[in-house]
C-alpha cells in the first residue's frame, strides 16, 4: 500500500486522473435518468443485430452490466463511467507511443479534465463505446504500421469492426488509415500489403450484423442516417447561429485552453502543408490522420449544417496527443482552473439542481413522473399509456414501469426503434390510452386548452386531465400535460 501511495505521489498526472474519477463515481449515485440512459437501455432489453437509429453496442453493454449488477439508474450509469475509464487507460497506452514523459502526463491531465470525459462518464450514448474502441484501433494501428507487428492488422480489424458496431462515425477510421499511408512517403507502400487488406475486410465483416440488420428492415438505418442530413446540408444555406453554436459546444466539451490549442495547430499545419507543400513526420501524420476527418471536416460543415456537440469527440484522442506536444505549464494550470470551476458548478447543478433545464434532456422528474402515471393508471384501469417525443417520455417511462409503454407510432408517427420493436398495435384496438406529453418550458400549471387532432383520429373520446406537476427540493420544475382516450382505433 505504501508503495502504490509513494508511486501516486510521484505521478501527479495520475492523482490528477484518479482525482476526477473519483469525483464522477462519487457523483454516479446522485445523476437521475437521463432519456438516452432509458433509450439505449431499451435497446439492451430488446436485443437486436441492430437498431434503426445506431448500430446496438452501448445496448449490448449496457444489458451485460444489467444482467451481472441488476436494473438501476446506478448501474447504468457506471457502465458509461467504466467504459469511460477504460477509454482513459487506452488513451495513456496510445499517449505514451507519441509523447515524452512529461508531455504524456500533461497529455493525461488534459483528457481526463475535460467536461466530455465527465458527459461520457455520465450519460449512455454511442460515442461511450464508440471512444474506447476508436482508441484501441489506434493502439492496433500503430504497432501494425510503425513497429510492423503485422497480427495487430488483424486485432486492428476488429476493433475498427466494434467501433463501426459502436456508431457510424467509425468509418473515419478507414478513411483516415487510407489518408495516411496515401500521404505518407515512407509508409505508401503499405498500400499494396494484403495485411491492410485483410484487416479492413475483417473490420467489414465484423459489421455484417448492422448490414444484415439494415438489409432486413430496407436499410431504414443507413437511410435515417444519410438522407436527412444530406438534405439539409444540400441547401446550402449559411447559418452563424450554427457556427458559433458550434463554437459554443466545443468551447464547453474541451475548455478553452485546449480548444484554443485545436485551433491553433489545426492552422499552423494546415497553413504549413498549403504553403510549402510540407507534411508532418510519419507519426505526426499519423495521429492528424484521424484528427482532421472528424474535427475538421465537422467543423467545416457548421456555417451551413447543425453539426451535433458529440460528433467531433473521435478527433478529441489524436488532438489532445497533439496538443500536448505545444501546451506550456502555465496553459495547463488554466485549464485545470476552468476544469475545476466547471465541475463543482456541474456538481452543485446535479445535487441541488440550481438552475431549472428547459428541455427533455434532463436527469430529473423521470421516476417521479413514472410513479404519477401509475397512480393515474389506478384510477383509469386497463389503459395503456403513450408519448409523442420520438423517445424520450416513452424510454423513461419503460424504465420504472412493468408494463409496456408506446410512443407516437400510436398515432401513426415515426418513432425510431419503437416502430422495430415487433407491437401489434391492433391489439390495442378500443382500447383506453392515458397520453402523456412534456412542457419543455414551463410556464404555469394550466391545462393545455386543446387536443392533438391525431389523438382525435385515433380515439373516440378526448379528454384532457389535470397536468402532472413535478416538484424537485420542493420546486416545481417540470410539468406534463395528461389526456384521456377512449376506444383506441389503430389505422393499420
Amino acid at each position: 500500500m505504501s508503495k502504490f501511495v509513494s508511486f501516486i505521489k510521484n505521478n501527479k498526472a495520475i492523482s490528477w486522473v484518479l482525482g476526477f474519477q473519483l469525483f464522477r463515481l462519487i457523483l454516479l449515485p446522485f445523476m437521475g435518468l437521463m432519456p438516452q440512459d432509458a433509450y439505449y437501455y431499451l435497446y439492451g432489453q430488446n436485443l437486436s443485430l441492430s437498431y434503426f437509429d445506431h448500430p446496438g453496442m452501448i445496448g449490448y453493454l449496457l444489458r451485460i452490466f444489467s444482467e451481472i449488477f441488476g436494473q438501476s439508474i446506478f448501474v447504468v450509469k457506471l457502465t458509461d463511467f467504466v467504459i469511460t475509464s477504460l477509454t482513459i487507460l487506452s488513451f495513456y497506452k496510445l499517449a505514451s507511443y507519441f509523447l515524452s514523459k512529461q508531455k504524456l502526463q500533461r497529455a493525461l491531465i488534459l483528457i481526463a479534465s475535460t467536461i466530455c470525459v465527465s458527459i461520457l462518464s455520465f450519460n449512455s450514448t454511442p460515442d461511450v463505446p464508440l471512444l474506447l474502441f476508436w482508441t484501441l484501433s489506434l493502439i492496433c494501428l500503430y504497432k501494425a504500421i510503425f513497429e510492423q507487428q503485422k497480427w495487430y492488422w488483424i486485432f486492428a480489424g476488429l476493433a475498427m469492426g466494434f467501433a463501426f458496431n459502436s456508431k457510424y462515425t467509425a468509418l473515419l477510421l478507414q478513411i483516415g488509415l487510407l489518408g495516411f499511408l496515401v500521404f505518407s512517403n515512407q509508409y505508401r507502400k503499405l498500400l499494396l500489403s494484403p495485411w491492410l487488406w485483410f484487416s479492413i475486410i475483417i473490420s467489414v465483416g465484423v459489421t455484417f450484423p448492422v448490414w444484415y440488420w439494415n438489409y432486413q428492415n430496407e436499410f431504414a438505418s443507413f437511410a435515417f442516417q444519410s438522407s436527412e442530413r444530406t438534405s439539409s446540408i444540400s441547401e446550402f444555406k449559411i447559418s452563424p447561429n450554427y457556427f458559433f453554436g458550434a463554437i459554443g459546444h466545443q468551447l464547453f466539451l474541451l475548455l478553452p485552453v485546449l480548444f484554443l490549442l485545436f485551433i491553433t495547430f489545426t492552422f499552423k499545419y494546415i497553413k504549413r502543408a498549403l504553403a510549402k507543400f510540407k507534411l508532418p513526420q510519419s507519426k505526426t501524420l499519423f495521429l492528424f490522420a484521424f484528427f482532421v476527418p472528424t474535427f475538421v471536416g465537422f467543423f467545416s460543415l457548421t456555417p451551413i449544417y447543425w453539426v451535433k456537440l458529440n460528433w467531433m469527440m473521435p478527433s478529441y484522442i489524436t488532438g489532445i496527443i497533439i496538443a500536448a506536444m505545444f501546451i506550456t505549464k502555465k496553459q495547463l494550470k488554466i485549464q485545470l482552473i476552468f476544469s475545476i470551476v466547471f465541475h463543482v458548478l456541474f456538481a452543485l447543478q446535479i445535487l441541488f439542481y440550481l438552475v431549472p433545464i428547459k428541455s427533455d434532456d434532463t436527469w430529473v422528474g423521470w421516476k417521479e413522473l413514472a410513479e404519477e402515471t401509475k397512480i393515474l393508471q389506478q384510477k383509469y384501469p386497463n389503459t395503456f399509456i403513450f408519448s409523442n417525443d420520438n423517445y424520450k417520455t416513452s424510454a423513461c417511462l419503460n424504465f420504472f414501469i412493468d408494463d409496456k409503454v408506446f410512443a407516437q407510432n400510436i398515432i401513426g408517427l415515426p418513432a425510431l426503434h419503437f416502430d422495430y420493436l415487433g407491437d401489434n398495435l391492433s391489439k390495442l384496438k378500443g382500447k383506453n390510452a392515458l397520453f402523456i406529453d412534456s412542457d419543455k418550458r414551463f410556464k404555469n400549471k394550466d391545462k393545455l386548452g386543446e387536443v392533438n387532432p391525431l389523438l382525435k383520429t385515433y380515439f373516440k373520446n378526448v379528454t384532457e386531465l389535470a397536468p402532472i406537476i413535478i416538484k424537485i427540493n420542493n420546486k416545481e420544475v417540470r410539468k406534463f400535460w395528461v389526456f384521456y382516450g377512449t376506444d383506441y382505433q389503430p389505422k393499420k
